[in-house]
């Protein structure tokens, strides 16, 4: 064994010795063994103070860095860095900015009021940066500090280290007194209580530098807390004592490595390794000690429940470093070097830090925070003593005192405070405070004053506001205020809302509106449906042409404007043309109606009912949407009955006396508006060109020519059914076709088929031509479609294609 001599001393001996380091700045001797271990020595008292084994063999070199506290050793199979001291520094600052702290065993002071923060004759001092502090010397501590603190006061400053205790005077530095312990805390409420823990059971109290009591705890202590009340941790909980009389004031089933008081005692915060609550201590829930009696009732051995609440959102999942209480504001820096702040169940964060930095203290006149790191580096950040103080007074319901303070608040602090009102629940003063103008909008959409938000988004740019006019549109649906809803949407984009609310209300003028703006938006799709519920088709058309979907426009042309069929076609061709050879023989194949008629059958036909569903549609352009449930549907109606019952639609003069739109009409009068009969002259020059009044005026002249002349005007044209033949002779021929028709198979060839339907036709044509009856029940009426053996003027007459 190697023995480590200390000149005239004695020896350091404990294991075989290979490597030895002596700190140069910490009174710390390091010795490396052959057996894989590092031991470290108390310079000053040689005492064993901890030893580290990684198990990579024998220990043959260690360094150290001035100016750091790392240190790297190296073994047989590796190499290891370590670092020594704690990262809490040993610094504290009273309320009056005097800050005292070690330089190993040496103490120095400095006075922080005496920087210029405001910048007056100088550069201001800007959030985070180094101050430069001046340290004045104060002498050395007897033992190495580990932990230096202020007592409630500041009067006495405490210096632990290495199990020992010394309370000396803060301004000279003067020992008061000193005693061994694990742990020293102050009480306080009052400054000159403290307490120290000797062992895992036993906790003293003194005052006044007097023992005044002893705890002999049933478990093991970990740690101590001091504040309002005496705090012990154990294993199963946090426990809270009365200072002097040794009560249990509450258990807490909470193991917190931190325990933070306000100044007034009512609040304190319980910090975790990933949480901290804020309880709300309450002094009269807890009973005189002369008249209480709850330690010695079993049943009440947990203190009183009442005595701690926890406040509204007092949970948050935050790991706090170390913290400080100002008025009812919770200061705290974290383990992801924020600085933040917990008032009001609101955490608000004031600065993001480069590195590890612990609390100090506050100076209230020069409203900043100070925060020190382990290299006695200090800094500050500015923190409104005026907010706090409002904040506080918000959280006591005092808005006379909030009301007061709020003018001494500089202007841009105005949104914080805004925010933080609106989060207590507080949005109308909230709304007069801010000063964000998209903050202001949200609360006033809050609050449903839809006309503040409507004067704040008519302000700036209107794509910019486009999301409030959106949000304060949905709003406004929400409480049933639909036309202020249109109103608002009309300010964006949002053509498909706007159609949802106009087809639900039945708004025409708001569809016809989006049919236009949509288009000039280059919204094609909107725009196209817009049209084509109002029945725009031309507009369709139109749209369709302009985007150049020609083959799409000729498609819906053919479906219901037949009549403009030749133009797409033509307008389609052109377009192929000028686009490559391919294309343009494709559009060589392209038949044009006008053309080429007989590929496109039932052309006149389809041409009559555009016509005809024209003047359908102006007929129904005024119907309100209360008469949806008299109305056939689409695809309901017979376009062709209608067509023959009800010529051409006519508009009723009013809603109440309107015929329903199924209703049938006499085919051969025309009903005149006018409380008179009509002539046969005034019929034939007002009636309308349908299929059944013009037959019936074809007829009345043909008899007219007949007995004039002796010769019809009609006699070049052969219908199906022979108009000149006698009754009898029809009736001899239709006996004779009933008997082919039952003696005759199923079988029978297509040609016995086809005049077996002529017949029928001959013999519908005959009944509809010539029955004279005014039977209406009957079903007298003209088929429109053309008869084969007609010439093309009879075709055009009775298809209601001229006069």
């Amino acid at each position: 064994m190697i023995c480590l001599y200390v000149y005239g001393i004695g020896k350091i001996t404990g294991h075989v010795l290979s490597s030895v380091l002596f700190h140069p700045e910490l009174p710390i001797i390091l010795t490396g063994s052959e057996d894989g271990t590092v031991r470290f020595w108390h310079a000053n008292t040689y005492r064993l103070e901890s030893t580290l084994n990684y198990g990579l063999e024998r220990v043959w070199t260690m360094t150290c860095q001035r100016g750091k506290q790392i240190v790297g050793i190296g073994y047989d199979e590796g190499t290891v860095a370590i670092s020594l001291g704690r990262d809490e520094p040993a610094m504290s600052m009273d309320a009056s900015g005097k800050l005292v702290c070690a330089r190993h065993s040496e103490l120095v002071q400095a006075n922080l009021r005496s920087l210029n923060f405001s910048g007056e004759g100088s550069e201001m001092i800007q959030d985070g940066e180094r101050l430069p502090v001046t340290f004045k010397d104060m002498g050395t501590c007897e033992i190495y500090p580990q932990i230096i603190e202020h007592n409630a006061n500041g009067r006495y400053v405490v210096v632990y280290g290495d199990g020992e205790y010394i309370v000396y005077t803060a301004m000279a530095l003067r020992n008061k007194t000193f005693g061994q312990g694990l742990e020293f805390v102050w009480c306080q409420s009052d400054a000159g209580v403290y307490a120290v823990r000797e062992s895992n059971a036993v906790v003293k109290v003194y005052k006044q530098m007097k023992e005044v009591r002893t705890f002999k705890l049933d478990y093991g202590a970990e740690q101590i807390f001091g504040g309002y009340l005496l705090g012990v941790r154990s294993l199963t909980g946090l426990t809270f004592y009365d200072w002097l009389t040794g009560r249990i004031i509450r258990r807490i089933d909470n193991n917190p490595k931190g325990v933070y008081w306000n100044e007034s005692g009512q609040l304190v915060a319980l910090c975790t390794n990933d949480t901290f609550f804020i309880l709300r201590y309450s002094a009269d829930a807890v009973p005189d000690s002369n008249l209480s009696t709850i330690n010695n009732n079993p049943e009440d051995i947990d203190g009183y429940e009442k005595a701690f609440q926890l406040v509204p959102n007092g949970e948050v999942n935050s790991q706090v470093l170390n913290g400080r209480w100002f008025g009812d504001a919770f200061i705290f820096t974290t383990q992801g070097n924020r600085l933040c702040y917990f008032v009001g169940g609101e955490v608000v964060t004031l600065a993001l830090l480069d590195r590890p930095m612990y609390l100090l203290g506050y100076l209230a006149k020069e409203n900043r925070l100070i925060l020190g790191d382990r290299d006695l580096q200090i800094v500050s950040y500015t923190l409104l003593l005026s907010v706090l103080e409002y904040e506080t007074a918000v959280l006591r319901g005092d808005f006379t005192t909030a009301d007061a303070i709020l003018p001494n608040i500089s202007k841009d602090q105005y949104t914080k405070i805004a925010q933080f009102l609106e989060k207590q629940g507080y949005r109308t003063q909230a709304m007069r405070v801010t000063t964000d103008m998209d903050h202001k909008f949200e609360l006033a959409l809050q609050l449903g004053d839809f006309e503040l938000c409507q004067q704040i988004a008519m302000d700036g740019d209107a794509k910019t506001n486009e999301a409030k006019w959106k949000q304060l549109a949905e709003a406004a649906c929400k409480t049933c205020k639909f036309k202020y809803a249109e109103q608002y949407l009309s300010h964006t984009d949002d053509y498909a809302s706007l159609m949802l609310l106009a087809t639900s209300s039945g708004n025409r003028k708001l569809l016809e509106w989006i049919g236009k703006e949509a288009a000039t938006k280059g919204n094609d799709n909107i725009a196209f449906l817009a049209r084509f519920l109002v029945t725009d088709l031309e507009g369709c058309l139109e749209l369709l042409t302009n985007a150049k979907r020609f083959p799409e426009a000729a498609f819906f042309a053919r479906t219901y404007l037949p009549s403009y069929m030749p133009e797409i076609v033509e307008q389609w061709r052109n377009w192929l043309d000028k686009s490559n050879k391919a294309s343009a023989k494709i559009a060589n194949s392209l038949a044009n109606p006008k053309d080429y008629p007989n590929l496109f059958p039932d052309l006149e036909e389809a041409l009559s009912t555009e016509k005809w569903l024209k003047a359908d549609r102006e007929a129904r352009l005024n119907l309100p949407a209360s008469a949806y449930p008299t109305q056939q549907l689409p695809g309901d109606r017979d376009l062709h009955v209608e067509m023959q019952n009800k010529p051409i639609p006519m508009q009723p003069s009013s809603f109440d006396d309107k015929l329903p739109f199924n209703a049938n009409l006499i085919p051969t009068t025309t009903i005149s508006h006018n409380d008179y009969a009509p002539s046969i002259e005034e019929q034939q020059q007002e009636t309308i060109s349908s299929p059944v009044v013009v037959a019936s005026t074809i007829l009345q002249s043909k008899s007219n020519n007949r007995n004039d002349s002796g010769d019809s005007e009609l006699d070049s044209v052969k219908l199906i059914g022979d108009e000149e033949e006698d009754e009898e002779e029809e009736e001899e021929d239709e006996e004779e076709l009933d008997e082919d028709i039952d003696d005759d198979d199923d079988d029978n060839n297509e040609e016995e088929n086809n005049n077996n339907d002529q017949v029928n036709l001959d013999k519908e044509h005959v009944e509809s031509w010539y029955d004279d009856d005014d039977d209406d029940s009957d079903g007298d009426f003209v088929d429109a479609k053309p008869r084969s053996g007609l010439n093309n003027e009879a075709k055009t007459t009775l298809l209601g294609k001229g006069e």
